[in-house]
């Protein structure tokens, strides 16, 4: 790396503050300089890169293609510099670990675990955030995503912890005893499915059917979605781990499950990870161990 390449500092400082807050008033206040001092180092940085960062055509300003990738790319190293020099000065170790996890597994593996890691740990904060959505794991923000799916998340690391196919569940009072071998007897029921996920759909799709419009699909958080099938409301899709105490108690059977090719992965940022996160890790990884076991 030929750090003589690279444009002034504080330059770049300054393009960061604007991509940031969005407009050069609000870019100084972050810097406490005026907003000529920014305009003036936003115009230094086009004339070293000899590239247009912003396009300054109309009453407002915004950034150009060039600029958007410069921005990213500020974003991230300016984050893991800050989280760094946190780290390093303790700034972090106040602030609560942020975890983001679908509500199913929230309720079903996580929250029934959570109390040792507390036992543990009691000095470490904790925000859980359960939804389907993939949030993005930001310095300052979420600190670790508890993701289903095949482990591919690009620019960040995942770890397997929790293999678990994709089952197919119904309680024996929606089904009976009857043994299911078609999927295509299942297009006559009305579908569950996990707000914010596919997986029914693609389970359909996979084999080559559509539900039956007539009888629809409802889609519901995790952990209601489950309560549902648990009510005999539908045919519910999951990852077969959290209906494990539902099929060993029989209140849910197994019609179908496909192949163990997915799982449940720690997902994380590149580069270091703060002293919570690190025990969180830990305690993950052995939490986990009986059921890989």
């Amino acid at each position: 790396m030929s750090l003589s390449r690279l444009p002034p500092l504080s330059a770049l400082r300054a393009f960061h503050a604007y991509a940031e807050a969005g407009n050069i008033n609000a870019a100084g206040a972050l810097l406490n300089v005026s907003h000529a001092a920014i305009s003036q180092q936003l115009r230094a940085l086009e004339a070293h890169l000899g590239i247009p960062l912003l396009n300054r055509e109309g009453r407002r300003m915004a950034l150009t293609p060039e600029g958007e990738t410069l921005a990213r790319a500020l974003r991230e190293g300016f984050g893991q510099i800050t989280a760094a020099v946190d780290m390093l000065t303790g700034a972090e170790a106040e602030r609560p670990l942020q975890v983001s996890t679908t509500p199913t597994f929230a309720t079903a593996w996580l929250m029934p675990r959570l109390a040792r890691f507390r036992a543990e740990h009691p000095e470490i904060g904790l925000m859980i955030d359960p939804t389907a959505a993939l949030r993005p794991l930001e310095p300052g923000g979420i600190d670790v995503a508890l993701r289903y799916g095949d482990g591919h998340w690009p620019g960040l690391e995942a770890e397997l912890i929790l293999r678990s196919p994709i089952a197919v569940v119904a309680t024996p009072s929606l089904i009976g005893d009857r043994e299911i071998t078609n999927p295509e007897a299942l297009r006559r029921y009305h579908w569950l499915q996990e707000l914010g996920t596919n997986e029914a759909t693609a389970w359909f799709a996979q084999h080559g059917l559509t539900p039956d419009a007539g009888l629809g699909m409802t889609s519901l958080p995790g952990n209601l979605m489950l309560e549902a099938a648990r009510q005999g409301q539908g045919v519910a899709i999951l990852a077969r781990l959290l209906a494990e105490p539902d099929i060993a108690a029989g209140r849910l059977r197994v019609l179908f499950t496909d192949k163990e090719t997915l799982g449940y992965w720690i997902v994380t940022r590149p580069g270091i990870a703060r002293p919570p996160l690190k025990a969180f890790l830990r305690w993950m990884r052995r939490a986990a161990r009986p059921a890989t076991a």
